[in-house]
């Protein structure tokens, strides 16, 4: 029998769940939230939205930073997310600082991305509510020599010189974590050059995973091979004597992937269904908790059962719910419900917080519109949860 009592959770306590938001914040948040469950209204917003910053009309800018981009995003700039890492730190949930624009393919841009993530790295040694940084591989070399590289094929000379630079920004913000003992994400992206990050990574870890893990390698359990690679993956670390670091997610490129499979003629690599991908996501988590002792790993979820069993695994194998090496993680703005209570309840929990200039960050703001779109009908989950705290605070 385990001797670690989990204390108390329950992911519909709002009261815990919105206990930073006072009641006018609540209301702002019911009024964004409301528009965001009108499918039509989503639609047609996000194009003028991307229209009007592009024509500069007056006020855009504005406007958004005081709606959508004040619920999912830090600032523009990470001086600007400082009062927000400060407020997730009062009830004990870290900061993810996410540097949300996309490089734009010249060696400039990638080196100030680069510098961007040395700079959060920089601010998280000086903090105690910043427990990781991460970074995108595309963020510091062009997408197409990835795939080139994973695809085996002759790099011209220029084409060699961008891949080692690449290399040297990688390499570069490893060191600065290990020197700070600041663990880092390597996010996952689309599986045609995938194996080049997961490379990547794997050589940071060798290098910079030999006491603990601070280098974390990201696994999209939509794909049917994810398990399977973290498998592997715990082999080659437990064989040349260094830590794996894994951030299970479900993945993001879901449409993507099913498109280019079907272009190049090769069968899609995601899970057949939503259900498959919940099964694989639990089963990975099950293998990671029976492997702690080597494997220390994220979940990166809003799901609430996935959450939940987490925690009850965490109990079977008789590990407190502070635990260094387990950490939950959800997007600012986002399931509030799990971060705060999984915080309160006294888990290691985390916030993504995207940053960067509002025109940059649409694209992430727009999916994140999205996602919390109404479906067949029904309200969002985010939506009828604040409902409840109104009116649980209406009731006092």
């Amino acid at each position: 029998m385990p001797t670690t009592q989990a204390p108390p959770i329950s992911f519909d306590d709002t009261a815990v769940a919105f206990a930073s938001k006072s009641d006018a914040e609540l209301r702002k948040m019911y009024a964004l939230f409301a528009a965001m469950n009108n499918n039509v209204l989503v639609k047609t917003g996000g194009g003028l939205m991307k229209t009007a910053l592009k024509w500069q009309l007056p006020g855009t800018k504005f406007l958004i930073k005081k709606s959508i981009f004040n619920q999912f995003c830090g600032g523009e700039t990470i001086q600007e997310c400082i009062p927000v890492i400060g407020e997730l730190g009062r009830y004990q949930i870290g900061t993810i600082l996410d540097y949300s624009v996309e490089g734009e393919g010249s060696d400039k841009s990638f080196d100030h991305t680069c510098d961007e993530i040395l700079a959060t790295i920089d601010l998280a040694h000086r903090s105690t509510h910043i427990p990781f940084s991460v970074f995108k591989v595309t963020g510091l070399a062009d997408s197409a020599l990835l795939e080139k590289v994973q695809a085996g094929k002759p790099l011209t000379a220029a084409e060699q010189t961008s891949y080692e630079r690449a290399h040297a920004r990688v390499d570069a913000i490893c060191q600065r974590a290990h020197q700070y003992g600041v663990r880092v994400f390597v996010d996952a992206e689309e599986s045609w050059f995938q194996e080049t990050i997961d490379n990547l990574a794997y050589e940071m870890m060798r290098k910079y995973n030999r006491e603990s893990a601070i280098v974390w390698n990201t696994y999209q359990l939509y794909r049917q091979d994810r398990l399977e690679a973290i498998k592997e993956a715990y082999a080659d670390a437990k064989k040349d004597g260094y830590f794996l670091g894994g951030k299970l997610v479900r993945g993001a490129y879901m449409e993507k992937e099913a498109r280019v499979a079907a272009q190049r003629g090769y069968p899609n690599p995601i899970n057949p269904s939503k259900q498959a991908t919940d099964d694989l996501y639990d089963e990975a988590l099950r293998y990671c908790v029976s492997h702690v002792e080597r494997i220390s790993i994220c979940a990166g979820t809003h799901n609430e059962a996935s959450s939940r069993l987490l925690t009850e695994l965490m109990q079977e194998y008789d590990l407190q719910p502070g635990d260094s090496r387990i950490w939950f993680a959800q997007l600012y703005g986002m399931s509030d419900n799990l971060s705060y209570n999984l915080a309160h309840a006294g888990y290691n929990t985390a916030k993504y917080v995207p940053y960067g200039p509002v025109d940059a960050v649409m694209p992430y703001l727009l999916r994140r519109a999205d996602e919390n779109t109404a479906i067949a009908g029904q309200s969002s989950r985010e939506f009828l949860l604040i409902q409840k705290e109104i009116r649980r605070r209406q009731n006092r």
